[in-house]
């Protein structure tokens, strides 16, 4: 029972990652299973399943982490391939994870150039950025975080 239930709820999050143990309790249920949330919870740790969720007060430096002033305020951007800002963000697959990068201009914001791996490491970004400078030209300003 508990490797039907552990698929039925590997399915569930895979469609609703953001569903904790009460949800998927209440999910469970409604499907006729018979559950409580202790059970979910031991399965969820069993899984090792930890629900995406903002975190609290994620902006708040640390006390003794040096803070940088953001070097763009009161900057007026006005012209393409004055400022370029790129990110990074992680797409949940069904095993494991993907890596999103993205270099947008500011000012117009168009995607300048992106690419997709399954490892974030140094090369990759300097790759992505080599492309978009091959492509685009070189801007003014490179802002990320």
């Amino acid at each position: 029972m508990n490797l039907y239930l552990m698929k039925i709820i590997d399915n569930t999050l895979f469609d609703r990652p953001f569903y904790g143990v009460r949800r998927m309790t209440h999910h469970l249920r409604h499907m006729g299973l018979i559950v409580n949330h202790k059970r979910v919870a031991r399965l969820y740790r069993l899984m090792d399943v930890r629900v995406i969720y903002p975190k609290k007060n994620t902006s708040k430096p640390a006390k003794g982490h040096k803070k940088y002033p953001y070097l763009l305020r009161g900057l007026k951007i006005e012209r393409v391939n004055q400022v370029w800002a790129a990110d990074i963000t992680w797409i949940p697959m069904k095993q494991g994870f993907m890596y999103l990068m993205a270099i947008i201009d500011l000012n117009s914001r168009y995607v300048v150039n992106w690419s997709i791996s399954n490892t974030m490491d140094a090369a990759w970004c300097a790759e992505v950025l080599k492309e978009a400078i091959e492509q685009h030209g070189c801007p003014e300003i490179f802002n990320t975080d």
